[in-house]
């Protein structure tokens, strides 16, 4: 369960997650300091510490949209944060899976900020409002790339267990 820290609307782009004047810092033990930077409220609660891992961001249709900015998802990766949207942008969730940024599809989903949700099977559940989501699943390989941590982790586990003989992954 994670409790909503951010309600966002439609078409939230890759320049609102990471602004393009930080575009040099590419490290992603950096790039989290600038996670909504020009939301100054909210950037400072997370360089504050005061956004615990496993908070939610809720958000509308078309999230991460606007750019291939891959230092948007390490902002994100960064403070260990589940991204709850509509829909995302093809590329926002491509640069998602490799860096193994937890997110959920959920079209139609409602929640505002302090609301607590739950994930169960296929459905998000709002616990304060009562109501229930349902979400759309990754397909089984991208999912386990999340899962690793990542597409570089998926890889050297993939290798690891290639090497050591275990053919069931």
């Amino acid at each position: 369960m994670g409790r909503v820290v951010l309600k966002l609307a439609d078409d939230i782009s890759t320049d609102v997650i990471y602004p393009g004047r930080y575009m040099a810092t590419v490290l992603p033990s950096e790039t989290p300091q600038f996670a909504f930077a020009d939301m100054t409220d909210f950037n400072g609660a997370l360089k504050a510490g005061r956004v615990p891992a496993g908070s939610v961001i809720v958000a509308g249709k078309n999230f991460g949209c606007g750019s291939s900015r891959e230092q948007a998802v390490s902002a994100l990766k960064g403070h260990e944060l589940t991204i709850v949207a509509h829909s995302f942008a093809r590329i926002f969730l491509q640069n998602a899976i490799n860096l193994g940024l937890d997110l959920v599809t959920a079209p139609g989903v409602e929640a505002a900020a302090g609301d607590e949700i739950l994930f169960r099977g296929d459905t998000v559940v709002n616990e304060t409002s009562g109501n229930s989501f349902p979400l759309v699943k990754l397909p089984q390989a991208r999912q386990a790339i999340i899962d690793a941590g990542g597409l570089i982790p998926y890889t050297r586990e993939r290798l690891l267990h290639a090497k050591s003989g275990d053919s069931h992954n």
